[in-house]
């Protein structure tokens, strides 16, 4: 079988995992909303996050369709890319999350864009699916990504409709995301496991790989009314494992040179912080407002850094091309 290329050229171009930028914004601010709604913080950090990350998903989405149009190549393209096209389905997922959030200030408005964007991911989660069947691709270009379109888009559409009372919605939604979690999760650890390592530029998508136990109890918790029940406790088993994968992998990740690609652990890192902090909100032990602080921070600090090295990445990135043009 024909080895599929890890990367294309395509100079100029921007690349569809930059859309990981507004997505893990939009999860930080996620974050900063509970940690406002169980009273560890004013809701103005996380109104202001938001803003952020709905000004970033505008500025990303214009930039790779502008780029699209005038540097070559085609949408079509980078969709049927067997690395970047499962990025895509970013756009339409962190939408979801924004205009969930704004709904409570427009509730028609946000209702009609939210569902919108529910459409557009579950029917790109569905095309990615029969793209998998239909195109022959190595297993060496799988990685974590892959469970965006599928298993991400699939919780968060859970979680919006939870948060609406979309019960019925919410749990179907909830039942896919899981069903490919296990199908698609398994076929990921396989590639990890008896295949040689990713390309420096793809390990840390590896981080999405234990996010679902934190996005699926987020979607649940929405769903059933913030409550702790048998679903839950699995989930959060479930969570603890997968996070301490995360942990034994540190030493990995730290060598890596640093790349956009890293903000692939930051919705991971987001999630991960807001399910923490919703329970130990509800279990309300000793010592549960500094866990729950340390959980926040961590992932606020981590994300904070990731964005604080892309601008600078950025900036170093324009500089050489402004010195080449002149």
């Amino acid at each position: 079988m024909r080895t599929a290329p890890l990367s294309r050229a395509r100079t100029g171009r921007a690349p569809l995992s930059s859309l990981g930028i507004p997505f893990g914004l939009s999860g930080l601010a996620g974050t900063w909303t509970m940690a406002a709604h169980t009273s560890l913080a004013p809701p103005i950090i996380a109104e202001g996050l938001w803003m952020l990350a709905a000004a970033a998903w505008i500025v990303v989405v214009t930039n790779y369709l502008w780029r699209s149009r005038n540097r070559g190549g085609s949408i079509r393209e980078d969709l049927r890319d067997p690395v970047q096209g499962a990025f895509a389905s970013l756009a339409p997922t962190s939408a979801m999350l924004v205009c969930t959030h704004y709904a409570q200030y427009l509730p028609l408005a946000g209702r009609i864009a939210t569902g919108v964007f529910m459409i557009i991911g579950l029917l790109f989660g569905a095309w990615f699916l029969a793209q998998l069947a239909l195109r022959e691709r190595s297993i060496d270009t799988v990685h974590a990504g892959y469970l965006l379109p599928t298993v991400a888009a699939a919780f968060i559409v859970g979680q919006g409709a939870g948060t609406f009372g979309w019960t019925l919605l919410g749990e179907a939604a909830i039942a896919v995301g899981i069903l490919f979690w296990l199908i698609l999760g398994t076929i990921i650890l396989a590639r990890m496991a008896f295949r040689p390592t990713p390309p420096a530029a793809l390990l840390p998508t590896f981080a999405i790989w234990s996010a679902p136990p934190a996005v699926a109890g987020n979607a649940w918790f929405a769903v059933n009314g913030g409550r702790i029940d048998l679903i839950e406790t699995m989930l959060l088993g479930t969570f603890v494992v997968l996070i301490l994968v995360q942990l034994m992998m540190l030493g990995a990740y730290w060598r890596l040179p640093f790349t956009l690609g890293f903000w692939a652990f930051t919705f991971t890192a987001a999630s991960s912080g807001t399910y923490a902090a919703h329970w130990l909100a509800l279990w309300g032990g000793p010592g549960h407002a500094v866990w729950a602080w340390l959980a926040i921070g961590l992932a606020t600090v981590l994300i904070g850094s990731i964005a604080v090295r892309s601008v600078a990445l950025l900036s170093r990135h324009s500089l050489r091309s402004t010195a080449s043009a002149a």
